[in-house]
């Protein structure tokens, strides 16, 4: 055994050292201390001295003095874990793993062994390690935050060694190498990815980005809540962007709940007994009673199951925030100029055109100058009225050679004349005097020569023009040799007839004027004058039977609606009835009709022509369909309202329609907007009969079976970023609701603000500006 060999100085250095009182260790060592130093006197077996006489101690956690038994490196040990071995040793052996000691058994031998507390387990090694005084009192430095030894000098003098001495000629005076001054290959391969990278934008530069962060930044602050008000931040979200909502808070107790409740809030003895044979569900959590004093009061019995419902509550079910908003009523009301501001509209009854015996079906006002009005009634009749004085000026009766007891009343023999439906100018200024009218299951187009003006000799010019003067030459069969029509068609047939008005007055006037002007141009021979004065009669007679010449269209079925084509070579017929003939259309010019739709999707109400493209509006029941007539395709289906349609009208511009309803609603609908309303006005008490825009003014006006006609303005703006102002601005009233039918058709004037009303008082009313 070698024993320690002591230095002649250590006993100095413990009394006048003051950093080994520091580094004394605490007192839960201090029998550890003791020991350390029997073992180290008794038990050190390996300890040798150097040259100095100095004792090496041999501790066992030397690194440098102890080589690492296993040689796995830094293989983890995690994946020895179960195996039997925990690596290799020098020579590739197995270094086996130790038995391990379960918790009791380690207890007990740490109780027992003295340097417990300073033993280590080496995970590595799979040894335990008792540590030393010194490597101890190192720990205990290192926590204290100390240098680890005191003979450790942290300000040692600093040797400058390469400045110290001045050198004439450098270090190193070789010649440079050549490679110095060669292009890199291998940097140029590198420079060259990254151009392509930059170039297919995998690697963006500095500037872009810079750009791209400045368009983020911008973006950002373009950034805001749409619904929310300017400057109002997103308070729901809390820092991880989750929405945070507060448990709502408990009802208050009220007085019916206190110790000592008022009177009234005490039940009887009545309400007591029917809340004992009420159902359990419908008994009130408590019943108020009366108390002497708090100190009486008993325990609430249902305290901690109400308390678990109520956090059943808030953990299972779903909350919603729901803002408070001070709104006055007043700022609900949408913010509309005053009506007077928007005039002019009609808004007084100037004329009443009464002469129709029954209801009034239709009615078209003169589209150039808006001097004569026709109308349509049940009566079979269409008359031509004067709009200024209120005036008939004549009189067709189209439906009596159509009579029939399919238009009769019940229990009556009597057949009665077709009603006249529809009628309509043709809106071309090359046929202007052309009407049709929709009589029965026929169309009858005619001229009307008041219009035209010059007497008849003008009319009949302008009959023989518009109407075509091989329709109105009669041609002869080749079988049978009577006069037929001109054309026919499965789909309808087209042929040629005379009827004069009932009122040919005026014609007669001006035959004699005629008559006279051709005697006053020569008076010596009265012989040549007569024979002259009757050649112009018989020229007059010819004349008014060509004006009075019509075309007359018979289709299969009954025609409620006649719609021109603005060029005025193409009209539209619909008969509600015809199933797959429902919609026909005809060109005058050829004398043609075709049916464009093999299959009607619902029963067709009404069609409309677009005012400049070749768009084709066709209402059903539920619907507004919009056809391509160029593409021959569906462009857009219109949702309609829960009621059935029963009219429609297009605005000037094309891009907007009106729809009415029988549910008493009127539909806006913006083309480019959306296939279902912009707004759905609902301002009649009744089915909505008809609808109409006006040419030149911002109005639009609905009629209903009410009596009642309601008149709008509605703005439409260039802008497409802003809506369509409508403003409601006038009710008419006049008519008289008959067999709970009120006001039927209604047309404004081309020129001016005035609106025509056809009603089923058999009157129909012109309301203007006044």
């Amino acid at each position: 055994m070698v024993k320690r060999a002591a230095r002649p100085d250590d006993s100095e250095n413990e009394v006048a050292s003051p950093e080994k009182e520091e580094n004394a260790l605490p007192e839960e060592f201090s029998d550890l201390d003791a020991a350390s130093e029997d073992e180290a006197v008794t038990s050190d077996e390996d300890a040798v001295t150097d040259e100095e006489g100095f004792v090496d101690p041999g501790s066992d956690s030397s690194e440098d003095d102890t080589p690492n038994t296993n040689t796995i490196g830094s293989v983890p040990l995690h994946w020895y874990k179960e195996e039997d071995h925990i690596g290799y040793d020098v020579e590739g052996a197995k270094i086996i793993r130790a038995p391990k000691q379960d918790k009791l058994d380690k207890l007990l031998a740490r109780n027992d062994d003295k340097n417990a507390l300073r033993t280590i387990y080496d995970e590595y090694n799979d040894k335990e390690i008792v540590l030393s005084k010194e490597e101890l009192k190192m720990l205990m430095n290192i926590r204290k935050g100390r240098f680890p030894d005191v003979n450790i000098d942290p300000f040692q003098p600093y040797d400058d060694f390469f400045t110290r001495d001045k050198e004439i000629m450098p270090i190193l005076d070789h010649p440079e190498p050549k490679s110095r001054f060669v292009e890199s290959k291998w940097e140029a391969k590198k420079v060259l990815k990254l151009v392509q990278a930059i170039r297919k934008g995998w690697l963006k530069t500095s500037a872009q980005k810079a750009e791209e962060r400045a368009r983020q930044a911008a973006e950002n602050e373009s950034a805001y809540l749409l619904w929310a008000d300017d400057g109002m931040a997103d308070a729901s979200k809390t820092e991880s962007g989750l929405t945070y909502i507060p448990a709502p808070k408990p009802l208050l107790p009220g007085h019916a709940l206190s110790y000592n409740p008022p009177k009234e809030y005490l039940p009887t003895e009545e309400e007591l007994a029917a809340w004992a044979l009420a159902e359990p569900e419908d008994r009130p959590k408590m019943i108020p009673q009366r108390f002497s004093s708090l100190r009486v009061v008993p325990a609430y019995a249902d305290f901690v199951k109400e308390q678990f419902n109520r956090c059943l509550d808030l953990y299972l079910c779903p909350r919603v925030r729901r803002k408070r908003f001070d709104v006055k009523p007043e700022q609900l009301v949408p913010q509309l100029p005053k009506p007077k501001d928007l005039q002019p509209f009609p808004n007084a009854l100037a004329l009443a055109f009464r002469g129709h015996h029954g209801k009034v079906n239709s009615v078209s006002p003169d589209p150039f100058s808006g001097t004569w009005l026709l109308s349509g009634g049940q009566d079979g009749t269409v008359r031509l009225w004067e709009v200024r004085t209120g005036r008939c000026m004549e009189v067709w009766q189209l439906g009596a050679e159509f009579a029939s007891l399919n238009y009769a009343p019940l229990n009556s023999k009597r057949p009665y004349p077709a009603p006249v439906r529809c009628v309509a100018w043709c809106p071309a200024l090359a046929k202007k005097g052309l009407a049709a009218a929709a009589v029965g299951s026929n169309v009858v187009l005619f001229c009307v020569g008041r219009v035209l003006g010059g007497g008849a000799s003008k009319a009949a010019a302008a009959a023989m023009e518009v109407l075509g003067r091989e329709c109105l030459s009669l041609s002869v069969s080749k079988e049978g040799g009577k006069t037929a029509a001109a054309a026919s068609s499965d789909l309808a047939m087209w042929s040629e007839r005379t009827l004069a008005p009932l009122d040919l007055v005026d014609n007669k006037k001006e035959g004699g004027e005629e008559e006279e002007g051709s005697k006053s141009k020569s008076n010596d021979d009265s012989d040549k004058n007569k024979s002259n004065s009757d050649k112009s009669n018989s020229n007059n007679n010819s004349m008014a039977m060509s004006a009075n010449r019509q075309l007359l269209l018979q289709c299969n079925y009954p025609v409620f609606n006649v719609v021109w084509h603005a060029k005025g070579d193409y009209f539209a017929t619909v008969s509600p009835d015809g199933h797959t003939r429902a919609v026909l259309v005809h060109q005058l010019s050829q004398r043609a009709t075709q049916n464009p739709f093999r299959k009607n999707r619902g029963r067709v109400i009404r069609v409309c022509f677009h005012p400049t493209k070749p768009i084709f509006f066709v209402a059903s029941q539920q619907h507004v369909r919009v056809y391509d007539l160029a593409k021959q395709s569906l462009v857009k289906k219109l949702l309609g309202s829960s009621g059935c349609i029963t009219s429609i009208a297009v605005h000037p511009s094309g891009d907007h329609v009106i729809v009415g309803s029988d549910d008493r609603r009127l539909a806006w609908y913006d083309m480019d907007l959306s296939t279902k309303p912009y707004r759905a006005l609902r301002y009649h008490e009744a089915a909505v009969q008809g609808v109409a825009f006006h040419r030149s003014y911002p109005l639009f006006a609905s009629c209903s079976n009410d009596g009642t006609v309601n008149v709008f303005h509605g703005t439409v703006y260039n802008d497409l970023l802003t809506n369509p102002l409508i403003v409601p601005v006038k009710i008419l009233r006049g008519h008289v609701v008959t067999e709970h039918l009120g006001v039927m058709d209604v047309a404004f004037h081309p020129t001016q603000p005035w609106i025509f009303t056809a009603g089923a008082d058999s009157v129909i009313g012109l309301y203007c500006n006044l």
